[in-house]
């Protein structure tokens, strides 16, 4: 057998569902047992033996009249076809991926486990857990790949600890997150298979599955925060070299249990990642520095962002990476144009090399109590942003495009929605935090 014959039979083996499977066992997932009709019982009698169950403790029951198969919406388990090619194969982006097919009508009544799409209507699947501990780490590990995170975590850096740093960590994040997102329409595998997989998350089941983009920003930030900070601030590397794999594995494995990933595309997505920051990293520090001082650096950064988007919305039929790609580029060119009014105005001025490396400053209650008003005042200033951008954009761009506007979940799934919509607001959401914000602190005196 030759090398590529071998290196095709382990690729075969660690994208076997079974072994996602077998790793929520050992972790203490198990799937209820499956009916193929919705008897007519005692709710309470069902509550009591299914618990306990992953997620919050919402149920839907089976309306009056309806048939024993129904479902709610979202719930279907049909298999998604792969394409014919190889590699170029997949499921068909924008519905469930990755369900397999000898499977009868679910169960009416399910909880929601984590997230629910509120774009596709999916929620998670029913799952007995046994052990909690590991429910709630992993589902932090998960987390600390979703937007709730980020739009806390880049705000923070910013804001409380070294612009410089933050602003380069959107960078290298924005450049990771946009290669996996489209490297992922390119080849197009599906999900693991379920069953013999649990679902816990579904929010970003409508995806494919190859390369983990959440492996991808879980190597990328760690590694990006220790090559930013090491020499610039006074700490031992130690530290450093102990957060990247804690954080890394943290995340990896949690896209394995939650039933997202599947071994292969966890190894992938952190190869994939040491790959691009081998070849890109050297190229931020200039990156950073054209976006901050070049006269027309706003024009280029809104320019090029933009039609990395177009692109993306043409490699494969709608579904959520559309909005999260759009997403992830509208806040790089948001916090980006922001640097670069905030560098002109002179609001924040990163240190003098001479005085590098940075000493922590003493941790007083002032230090901290601004940092905490910070962090509070600009949440809801951000908050509000996105807020009245959303109520702005989608229905200007359903006006402009003749696109109904009743339903908005499907109305976001055009291309003329979607892209404008996550664009210009988190455009603005990612401006605000570099721009905006910084200036209302300033003024109020807690900068």
């Amino acid at each position: 057998m030759s090398l590529r014959q071998r290196l095709a039979q382990l690729a075969g083996r660690l994208q076997e569902p079974q072994k996602v499977a077998r790793f929520q066992r050992l972790c203490g997932v198990e799937a209820l047992p499956r009916r193929s009709a919705a008897p007519a019982t005692d709710p309470r009698g069902d509550e009591k033996a299914e618990a306990p169950l992953a997620g919050d403790a919402r149920r839907r029951e089976q309306q009056p009249g309806a048939s024993a198969g129904s479902q709610a919406p979202g719930s279907d388990r049909n298999q998604c076809p792969a394409k014919p090619g190889g590699g170029g194969g997949g499921a068909p982006n924008g519905v469930r991926n990755g369900l397999a097919t000898e499977l009868g009508p679910a169960s009416p009544r399910r909880v929601g486990a984590l997230r629910r799409n509120s774009l596709t209507g999916e929620e998670g699947e029913l799952a007995h857990v046994s052990n909690w501990p590991l429910y709630y780490l992993f589902c932090f590990g998960t987390e600390l790949g979703n937007e709730l995170f980020y739009i806390l975590f880049f705000p923070f850096w910013i804001w409380n600890l070294d612009p410089l740093v933050g602003r380069r960590l959107v960078v290298i994040w924005v450049l990771v997150m946009y290669l996996g997102q489209c490297t992922k329409d390119i080849i197009r595998w599906p999900r693991p298979a379920s069953p013999p997989v649990v679902k816990l998350e579904v929010f970003y089941n409508s995806e494919y599955s190859m390369p983990s983009t959440h492996a991808m920003s879980g190597t990328a930030i760690p590694i990006s925060m220790v090559l930013l900070t090491y020499g610039r601030w006074q700490y031992p590397l130690i530290y450093g070299l102990i957060l990247i794999p804690c954080w890394c594995s943290l995340v990896c494995l949690s896209r394995i249990y939650m039933g997202m990933h599947s071994i292969l595309d966890i190894i992938a997505g952190f190869l994939y990642t040491i790959l691009i920051l081998a070849i890109f990293y050297p190229f931020v520090d200039l990156i950073d520095n054209f976006n901050q001082t070049h006269k027309y650096a706003p024009l280029i950064i809104i320019g090029l962002h933009l039609a990395l988007g177009i692109f993306s919305f043409t490699l494969d039929t709608w579904s959520t990476s559309r909005g999260d790609t759009a997403e992830i580029l509208g806040s790089g060119a948001g916090i980006a144009c922001g640097s670069h009014v905030t560098y002109n105005l002179g609001l924040i001025l990163d240190p003098s090399l001479d005085i590098l490396p940075l000493a922590r400053p003493p941790i007083t209650v002032t230090l901290c109590g601004k940092a905490i008003l910070r962090i509070l005042i600009g949440m809801v200033f951000v908050l509000i942003v996105r807020d009245i951008m959303k109520k702005i954009t989608i229905p200007l761009a359903c006006k402009i495009f003749n696109i109904p506007c009743d339903d908005v979940r499907k109305a976001r799934q055009h291309m003329e929605v979607e892209l404008p919509y996550r664009y210009i607001t988190y455009g603005m959401v990612g401006f605000s935090i570099t721009f905006l914000i910084p200036y209302i602190f300033f003024f109020i005196g807690i900068s």
